[in-house]
């Protein structure tokens, strides 16, 4: 690159501070030197924030800005907020993109965009917004930062400027403070310039980020007394003396724009700038400004006056023809009327209108009368609408103006909610819809109106939104599906709320009057589904024996009837049926498919399908549906609770695969997710919940109790049943503290919440596997009975892992042989199962069991065994205790042999091969000529793998089970 050009055109007065902070970012960023020669580092961005009152020179100042970049060959994308555009959803962030996207052929954009053509695309205006449900906040911010972060790399280095950012709409503003903490890491600069005392709240970001001052803007000062006389002698000539330019400053309080505009005015006055005629300044500079400037305005004529009233309430990027169509003016007129105000430095520009100045703009506006205001914004709504710009243009329009019962706008406000709410701005639609209440709409589509008022609340007010919905219910309503749908979102709603009860209350009242049996048994699988969510059902086998006959009646022919019988899937492995049970149910239910984001439906049946195959020892089944559930999820844009969720899930999932490390960096990103929802919600006790139990299962007792802390985890517990159980979860916390009595006080009331409902499968909630060791020091003989009562259920359950387990728990509370006993048939099941943690628990508690009671050879084993496997696990406690056993034998810890993968060995995969096709452990062992013993872990090792136990193997490997 060459030598840097000339910095200046127009001298910036006392902006040296300013500029050298820019050219330092743009030296940076360009990788420039001061003498103008490469720079050996990787070029970096930065953050400039700029910092004033109204006129002090911000625009000035990023105008220069602008052109520094674009004399070093950036890519300048550059903004501006506008005081009328507040409210028009990503206005900013289309001024920015657009330009960058806008004229590539529709083929060629959706390569470009991939898979964010979809969520990106309506906000920015480059598409239609599809039919299916809208992207989430979340993920429409990322879709965006995306966009913004391909751009950046693509034509690096590259610059963008934000004007006026105060008055940028709250979905472009909140999104460019949430990803301006990147830029450094980006070929970006991000220029912005705000006046502080009018950044809004939701902007309280841009007060603190981190730029070139440190945590906080560069603020521009007014002008010195010296700084103006330099101004005024730059436009005036040298004439201009010492007491006429002082008198300049005085008049102006050193506001650059006002001392820019004073200079003008003296000019076309053809005033000579001296002492004589200094007396005269103060009457100059009142015209250029409030009273004054509307003054000067209204002697320009009655037309001037009403196509500026018209262009003020247009706002910025000013069609003429649009603001002589408001106006009511022809078109010669029109043309008079804008050169005159171009003459008065009021407007300026040809093809498209703007104001000289934010200031101007403002000062027109508000001297416009009150109804003449409001009559200009509704013209200007019927304008637009006719010029085909669409009910979204409008609708800002239309949020000036006074109710009158127009359905003409209560039909545009809904047009503009649909297509807003789909673009992924449900703020912006709901603003809309409230105003449509209010219009107000004809009596038999209010219920309508109240009901897409509550959809667009949903996640970001869903007290407002029960509320909006209630009274749906309780206007007349002649369109029984959308009665329906208002009953299944109210219930969606009051459920997501943790208001469980009255969700299932809801949906029981409208089952009881509803004639279409479709209809009912949509209701009916709703119900169950809160139902199986509730802590606090009254009669839970009741339901579970409802649900049971219906299933079985039902053949999966729709969606509805398939997430029925996904509903009696989870119901049977709550309750702890045999496993196969559950599994034939949930095989059922997707035979026909299911998606994870329906538009109408939650996503919860699928992930309780899904989850059914984790219990059931099938997870890696469960794996390939949660890939495609999250792929579902991602593809929609749904990038908070959803994915919070998924993310969390996989890594339970990974957790009880024993996959510690990967469990954990799953189950973080589902934490951070979460965090964005908010706290207090259903996803974040998950992902909270989720996280102190790997990070127990790793030995990181200190840092799993921290988090628990952090995150408020403690009572009061949600109403709904959460994966898993949080108060489970929070009683293993306290006994891994050594908390003993607060342990089993806490995992008692866990059984007592769990056991009416008829919840018995320690596979899904371990509680009285925790309970049965908290018990042990105080009350060992009820210990080994809570102990063998948690074996009994896992033995109806079935699943190896979930019997091996309660096994190695009653051989912690037991005492002499029986622990070894114990021990050993909890390995041989484990072995049978793909939880690799569980087994290595096993192996070492039964190594250090046989080291303990004389059989050290043996001991030495089975601790070898556990501690290659704690390794492979990540289960870095259990490795360090099973090498302490190991020294106390004597025995020094081997290298371990290789890290595991997924891939099958050679022996592996032949011992998998013909126990798929029925062979037992003996039959295997002869064909492959090696010992049963040697089998049997090579058969371990391909079911931690493969994610199965042994029934689902001929599934797993694609085969199918020779009989």
């Amino acid at each position: 690159m060459g030598q840097r050009a000339v910095r200046s055109r127009r001298t910036l007065f006392e902006r040296e501070g300013e500029l050298a902070a820019a050219d330092e970012a743009l030296d940076e960023l360009t990788g420039l030197r001061e003498d103008g020669t490469e720079a050996p580092e990787r070029p970096r961005g930065a953050l400039l924030a700029f910092a004033g009152r109204a006129g002090i020179g911000k625009t000035t100042l990023l105008a220069e800005v602008r052109r520094r970049a674009a004399a070093q060959g950036c890519t300048v994308l550059s903004a501006r907020g506008g005081d009328q555009e507040q409210g028009v959803a990503f206005h900013v962030a289309r001024q920015l993109l657009q330009p960058q996207l806008a004229g590539i052929a529709e083929a060629e954009l959706r390569a470009q965009l991939g898979s964010w053509y979809a969520i990106v695309g309506p906000a920015l205006g480059l598409c239609a917004p599809s039919e299916g449900a809208p992207p989430d906040q979340q993920g429409l911010r990322d879709g965006l930062d995306w966009v913004l972060t391909h751009l950046a790399v693509q034509r690096a280095p590259m610059v963008l400027v934000l004007d006026d950012a105060h008055w940028a709409d709250p979905e472009s503003l909140s999104w460019l403070a949430a990803f301006a903490p990147r830029v450094e890491e980006l070929p970006l600069l991000l220029a912005v310039a705000y006046r502080p005392d009018e950044l809004p709240d939701h902007a309280e970001a841009f007060r603190s980020l981190p730029g070139r001052a440190g945590q906080r803007p560069l603020d521009l000062e007014p002008l010195s007394a010296a700084a103006v006389a330099g101004l005024v002698r730059e436009d005036l000539g040298t004439q201009a003396d010492d007491v006429f330019c002082r008198e300049c400053w005085a008049v102006t309080a050193g506001n650059p724009f006002e001392a820019v505009e004073l200079t003008a005015k003296v000019r076309d006055r053809g005033l000579v700038p001296t002492e004589e005629g200094a007396h005269l300044l103060r009457d100059l500079a009142a015209a250029v400004k409030g009273s004054g400037l509307i003054a000067r305005l209204e002697r320009l004529g009655a037309s001037t006056v009403r196509f500026a009233w018209a262009c003020a309430v247009l706002g910025t990027e000013i069609p003429p023809t649009l603001a002589a169509a408001v106006a009511g003016l022809g078109s010669e007129e029109a043309a008079d009327a804008a050169d005159a105000l171009r003459g008065a430095r009021i407007l300026a520009g040809a093809d498209t209108l703007e104001f000289v100045h934010p200031l101007i703009a403002t000062a027109v506006y508000r001297a416009i009368p009150g109804a003449v205001r409001v009559a200009l914004h509704g013209q200007a709504a019927w304008c637009v609408i006719n010029e085909g710009l669409g009910p979204s243009a409008a609708a800002r329009h239309l949020m000036e103006t006074h109710p009158e019962g127009d359905n003409w706008v209560v039909q545009q406000l809904r047009a503009a909610a649909r297509e807003t709410q789909r673009a992924g701005a449900p703020d912006a639609a709901r603003r809309y819809l409230a105003r449509a209440l209010r219009e107000p709409p004809p009596l038999k589509e209010r219920a309508a109106v109240l009901h897409e008022l509550g959809c667009a609340s949903l996640l970001t007010e869903p007290a407002t939104t029960v509320n909006h919905l209630r009274a749906a219910l309780e206007e007349p309503i002649t369109d029984p599906e959308l009665r329906h749908n208002i009953v299944y979102r109210l219930s969606q709603v009051l459920a997501h709320s943790d208001r469980l009860a009255e969700a299932s209350e809801t949906l029981a009242r409208e089952i009881r009057v509803t004639g279409d049996a479709r209809v009912r048994l949509r209701m009916q699988s709703e119900q169950f589904m809160w139902d199986a969510f509730r802590a606090d059902e009254p009669d839970s086998p009741a339901r579970s024996r409802r649900l049971a006959r219906l299933a079985d009646r039902l053949t999966g022919r729709d969606l509805t009837e398939r997430y029925v019988i996904g509903l009696r899937a989870w119901d049977a492995t709550l309750r702890g049926e045999p496993a196969h049970v559950a599994l034939h149910h949930a095989e059922r239910a997707l035979a026909g498919g299911i998606r994870w984001a329906e538009a109408d439906r939650g996503f919860e049946v699928p992930v309780l399908v899904a989850l059914t195959f984790m219990y059931a020892d099938r997870p890696g089944r469960t794996e390939e549906l949660f890939a495609a559930g999250i792929a579902d999820f991602e593809s929609q844009g749904w990038h908070g609770a959803h994915l919070s969720f998924g993310y969390t899930l996989l890594g339970y999932v990974r957790y009880r695969r024993g996959r510690l490390a990967e469990a954990e960096d799953f189950a973080r990103a589902g934490l951070r997710l979460a965090e964005r929802v908010g706290a207090g919600t259903p996803v974040h006790w998950y992902a909270v919940g989720v996280i102190i139990e790997i990070l127990l299962a790793r030995g990181r007792v200190t840092e799993a109790a921290q988090i628990g802390e952090d995150h408020g985890f403690g009572a009061p517990f949600p109403a709904a049943v959460t994966f898993p159980d949080v108060q489970t979860v929070h009683g293993e916390l306290l006994l891994a503290r050594g908390l003993t009595k607060e342990a089993a006080a806490e995992l008692e009331a866990a059984g007592r919440r769990l056991d009416p409902r008829g919840i018995r499968n320690p596979s899904w909630c371990p509680w009285q596997l925790h309970l049965a060791r908290a018990e042990r020091h105080d009350a060992p003989e009820r210990a080994v009975a809570t102990a063998l009562e948690a074996v009994h259920r896992a033995r109806q359950f079935g699943a190896p892992s979930a019997v091996g387990q309660a096994l190695r728990a009653a051989a912690d509370v037991s005492s002499g042989s029986t622990r070894v006993k114990l021990l050993e048939e909890s390995v041989s099941h484990l072995e049978r199962s793909p939880a690799a943690y569980e087994l290595a628990c096993a192996l070492v508690a039964l190594g250090t069991e046989l080291r303990r009671s004389g059989s050290p050879k043996e001991a030495a084993e089975h601790l070898y065994r556990g501690l290659d496997a704690a390794m492979q696990c990540g289960a870095d406690g259990l490795g360090d205790e099973a090498r302490a056993e190991l020294a106390a034998a004597g025995l020094r810890p081997r290298r371990l042999h290789s890290t595991e993968t997924d891939t099958l060995t050679a022996r592996e995969r032949a011992a998998a091969a013909l126990t798929a096709r029925g062979r037992t452990t003996t039959e295997v062992a002869e064909e492959l000529g090696t010992e049963e013993p040697v089998v049997v872990r090579l058969l371990s090792a391909v079911y931690r793998k493969v994610g199965t136990d042994r029934t689902g193997l001929a599934a797993a490997l694609g085969q199918q089970t020779v009989r």
